[in-house]
């Protein structure tokens, strides 16, 4: 079992690989309990899909490929609030509009680029192909995030719970939403070159709803959250090298994985806890 565990960490890439996998996987998991909570997992989807023109402009042009997916990530968001803003279409739609469209303008892109290896990888994730600079970039992006998190988590927790009692003591909403959406952009980069465009909106999603069936508090769901998605991401790092089937793949089964066990054993929410309370006799109070 030691063996199993040790000899693909002699390799200096599988190093590089599970740290870059636990790192992003453990900020996506934070930001993913306020996600669900905030019945923002549409909205993650978008940012997550609306990036992919910006990595293949920013590849075009020769600069970092992070830094077209952030602006491209911060350009759907406020398209997104401009259209909710100016139509009276519902959030969701808008949503898809924006997303859709984004997603099928970088496969267009694509479409024009000779040599598509590198751009693959950026759709489905190439974590063991990661550098000692891409674990520097991946470690100082995860780190601004959840500094941010962390700090402003009561105030973020607060919106999440109950905007107009926010807004009622003097809580910048607004600015607080920003700078949400603003993480999730940010968060996503972090989790691209582990996971890839496609499969990113998983680890921004499962953890959080895992984390919600399990604990009550919000402190807990934070934790749960994040130790879910660091524990997919060493179980899918490992799987891939032993097994030689798709990293990102991999953590995301993972994560489906304790999903489904708490589905199924939640002891308020699962569903054998629930057949078990339907089963049990009413309790007789004696007059």
């Amino acid at each position: 079992m030691i063996d199993l565990l040790l000899t693909p960490l002699q390799y200096p890439f599988m190093q590089n690989a599970l740290a870059v996998a636990v790192i992003s996987a453990a900020v996506c998991g934070m930001l993913s309990a306020w996600l669900v909570l905030m019945g923002w997992s549409l909205m993650g989807e978008a940012v997550a899909h609306s990036i992919l023109p910006g990595v293949v402009l920013a590849f075009l042009l020769g600069i970092p490929l992070g830094i077209g997916a952030f602006v491209f990530g911060l350009a759907a968001v406020a398209l997104i609030g401009i259209l909710s803003q100016t139509t009276s279409l519902k959030r969701d739609t808008t949503i898809g509009v924006v997303f859709t469209s984004l997603f099928a303008l970088g496969l267009v892109l694509m479409s024009t680029v000779t040599t598509q290896t590198h751009l693959q990888h950026i759709l489905f994730g190439n974590v063991l192909g990661t550098s000692r600079i891409d674990l520097y970039q991946v470690g100082v992006l995860a780190t601004v995030t959840a500094t941010i998190l962390l700090i402003k988590r009561r105030d973020f927790t607060l919106v999440a719970f109950d905007r107009t009692y926010a807004r009622a003591i003097g809580l910048p909403v607004g600015v607080l939403t920003g700078v949400l959406l603003m993480l999730l952009a940010l968060t996503t980069v972090t989790a691209l070159q582990t996971l890839g465009v496609i499969l990113v909106v998983a680890a921004l999603v499962i953890p959080g709803a895992t984390a919600f069936l399990l604990v009550r508090s919000f402190g807990a769901m934070l934790a749960v959250s994040a130790g879910v998605g660091a524990f997919a991401a060493v179980a899918g790092v490992y799987a891939s090298y032993w097994w030689d089937v798709s990293t990102g793949g991999a953590i995301v089964l993972a994560a489906t994985a304790q999903f489904a066990l708490a589905y199924l054993l939640s002891p308020r929410q699962g569903l054998i806890a629930q057949a078990w309370r339907r089963r049990r006799p009413a309790r007789i109070v004696e007059v």
